[in-house]
């Protein structure tokens, strides 16, 4: 292999469905299982505090999704890929660094919280679907199926509009989710800045904007497409974000307003209650579980590509296993220490934190090089990026430079 990534490949076969929309089922990848559950610690926590937040990372994600859609069609390759291409082996391999890190974090967090979810509408220890989960997500991949699902599964966030029915029935003061979301309002404590950095970092994660560059970048879709990709990557936010205020008013209704703590998935479908009773467990447990399916595979695949491109393969989901050996074995040892980390039994909703604050820490570096590489000449051509696009990645990159300042800064103090 050589240290330049190369195009990625021409498919073998007739691409999938879940390529036909590539904003779409990456934006909708960001209403996974860690932010989710992210959402509730946060609505549990500080109510409405942060009500602002979640609707301010919408552009914010917009933006990140519109420079890597523009950086897929114009290099033909991932984000990562472009940097290795661009800056060389060293960036690519801190960069690489940084995406499997947060990857695999996410990977586990998200493996535990969909079997956590499987047990609450089966009934059965969360422990006994986690390889049976990891091995039909691995038959997915190696079977090019996933992409058949995707395209239906990429609709999974509707069901967490349910959270806006239970908010209504849970008696809301929605005078006071106006004023916590258009007034924003912050407090430099431990609460609200661990907050804001796990609703950043879940949302605004490196796998998001990498998977959409992937997407693009094997869609065959050119840069004289750029408007319509831009376009998509702004409805899969839109899709993705639909539920998220609902999410942390529900759960700031039922949970924070009576001060009941969120340990466990179960802890978090208390939310759904007002709306289904007893069922809200099932309930909840079905989205969340539908989410996990949508979101490991790419999770999984991510990881392969970014290692991929880092070292110069076009190895993609289009090959045959026989083909790109290397490339699925990755993607199998990812599922394989996902699974095997969640028979530990952390907690979960702690864990969906966790990686949601590691997802935050992990971005800025590789956000940094994927704004340098968007705006360059020598590795977009004449479809660099314009520069108001390239002046709010930035601004969006230095206010999470600020979060985790402000985040280490607290740390330190601990």
């Amino acid at each position: 292999m050589t240290s330049e990534a190369t195009p990625l490949a021409e498919p073998q076969r007739e691409r999938t469905p879940a390529l036909v929309r590539p904003g779409f089922v990456a934006g909708a990848s960001a209403n996974d299982p860690t932010t989710v559950g992210s959402l509730a610690a946060v609505g549990a926590t500080t109510i409405y505090g942060l009500a602002w937040l979640v609707i301010a990372i919408l552009p914010m994600l917009a933006v990140t999704q519109m420079i890597a859609a523009s950086v897929g069609a114009a290099t033909r390759t991932s984000v990562q890929g472009a940097i290795v291409r661009r800056y060389g082996i060293i960036a690519g391999l801190l960069s690489l660094a940084a995406i499997v890190a947060v990857n695999l974090l996410t990977l586990i967090a998200d493996i535990e919280a969909g079997c956590q979810a499987l047990s609450l509408v089966v009934g059965l220890p969360y422990q006994w679907f986690l390889l049976p989960f990891a091995a039909a997500i691995a038959y997915l991949l190696l079977t090019h199926s996933y992409g058949r699902i995707a395209t239906w599964l990429m609709f999974v966030p509707i069901l967490f509009v349910a959270y806006a029915a239970s908010a209504a029935l849970a008696r809301v003061d929605w005078l006071d989710v106006a004023r916590h979301t258009f007034v924003p309002h912050f407090e430099f404590s431990r609460v609200y800045v661990i907050g804001a950095l796990a609703l950043i970092g879940t949302t605004i994660t490196s796998y998001e904007y990498v998977w959409e560059s992937i997407e693009v970048a094997q869609s065959r879709r050119g840069p004289s497409r750029l408007g319509a990709l831009k376009l998509d990557a702004v409805l899969g936010v839109l899709a993705a974000g639909a539920g998220f205020l609902f999410v942390l008013v529900a759960s700031g209704a039922t949970l924070g307003v009576h001060h009941l703590p969120i340990e466990t998935v179960d802890d978090a479908a208390r939310a759904l209650a007002p709306l289904a009773g007893p069922a809200a467990g099932a309930l909840f447990g079905i989205g969340l579980f539908a989410s996990a399916v949508l979101t490991v595979p790419i999770l999984a695949a991510s990881t392969a590509y970014a290692v991929a491109h880092t070292f110069g393969s076009s190895a993609t989901l289009d090959a045959r296993v026989a083909e790109a050996k290397p490339f699925y074995a990755i993607i199998l040892a990812a599922l394989l220490v996902g699974a095997g980390a969640s028979l530990f039994g952390f907690p979960p909703i702690r864990l969906l934190v966790w990686a949601s604050i590691a997802g935050g820490l992990g971005t800025p570096f590789t956000l940094v090089l994927m704004s340098c590489v968007a705006r360059s000449r020598r590795a977009m051509g004449d479809f660099r990026i314009s520069l108001p696009l390239s002046i709010a990645g930035w601004t969006v990159t230095a206010l999470i430079v600020l979060t985790c300042a402000a985040y280490l800064a607290l740390s330190s103090r601990a």
